[in-house]
């Protein structure tokens, strides 16, 4: 135990490889990602001024892009390290901010679950003071949910190997890293086990609600009532089918080295790909977003 201690501070930093290729393709690659990103924080602060503007709208703004400002700057560095501080800090807001976005989707979900199958019953369950409670049950739940996590990774010994072959510090690399030194299957069942219940247990819920719309929907007579209502439906399962897929390949069995070489494009779909069209999907298709935007660009 107390050699477990001594050698657990030895790695001081990490190596963070990114996308090794050619300078010109990195030039490539900066601009892509730093377009992307530029477009995710102007589509963010747009629904955040129109929200301010319009008090009538409850759509919420769920994810937050932790990895990106890092990603792009590695491009430039000749040494693409980060500190162990800084590193460790950087796994627990990713997973923070993750974890909520499982929870918000799934909020979602029960947002279209009541407006479709209990549509007399939504102005009386969606109230402001509920939704106002729902999101920071997200918020605090997120930030609590992978706390002993990230404790546990931060005990684990780091004696030498310190190069990530990834764009950020993420959980599977880190655990293979503490695994080359002394092996931890105890930390790797709990981070693996605290991932899929998180995972699978939101999946499950979101695909029940849907269950449940597809069930009434298909009971409508009319056609433009059905259209109308897979069309307020499918921009959110398009996000969920985009996040979960990616999320489910990368953090259901971490440290296990299953597509190993793939982990980081997949951490691509929802760590930046996500982000991007959460504005576009989440509430540039709302009405009344649309409406408030109208006011904020017009300024009438």
């Amino acid at each position: 135990m107390s050699k477990a201690r001594n050698i657990s501070h030895v790695v001081s930093e990490f190596i963070l490889l990114g996308f090794p290729c050619r300078w010109e393709i990195e030039i490539f690659l900066f601009s892509i990602f730093f377009i992307t990103y530029i477009l995710t924080l102007l589509g963010n602060m747009a629904i955040m001024c129109a929200v301010c503007w319009d008090r009538r709208l409850h759509t919420h703004i769920c994810y937050v892009n932790s990895d990106v400002p890092n990603m792009l700057a590695n491009f430039f560095s000749q040494t693409k390290t980060i500190s162990f501080a800084r590193c460790l800090l950087q796994l627990y807001f990713f997973f923070s901010l993750g974890t909520t976005e499982c929870l918000f989707l799934s909020i979602m979900a029960y947002d279209r679950f009541l407006a479709i199958c209990r549509p007399l019953h939504y102005p009386t369950v969606m109230t402001t003071k509920f939704c106002s409670s729902l999101v920071i049950f997200c918020w605090v739940y997120g930030f609590l949910w992978f706390l002993i996590p990230v404790i546990l990774v931060t005990c684990l010994p780091f004696c030498g190997p310190n190069v990530i072959d990834d764009f950020l510090c993420d959980l599977g690399p880190l655990l293979a890293l503490a695994s080359a030194c002394v092996p931890a299957p105890g930390t790797v069942l709990i981070c693996g086990t605290m991932s899929s219940l998180l995972i699978f247990a939101t999946f499950f819920y979101i695909s029940g609600s849907y269950t449940l719309v597809l069930r009434v929907v298909m009971q409508v007579p009319s056609v433009a009532g059905r259209k109308k209502a897979f069309s307020t439906c499918s921009s959110h399962l398009a996000v969920v089918f985009l996040f979960y897929s990616s999320v489910m390949m990368t953090y259901v069995s971490p440290g296990s080295g299953q597509a190993e070489g793939m982990q980081k494009f997949t951490t691509l779909f929802y760590s930046v790909l996500t982000p991007f069209f959460n504005p576009m999907i989440y509430s540039l298709r709302n009405k009344e977003m649309k409406d408030a935007l109208k006011k904020v660009v017009g300024g009438s």
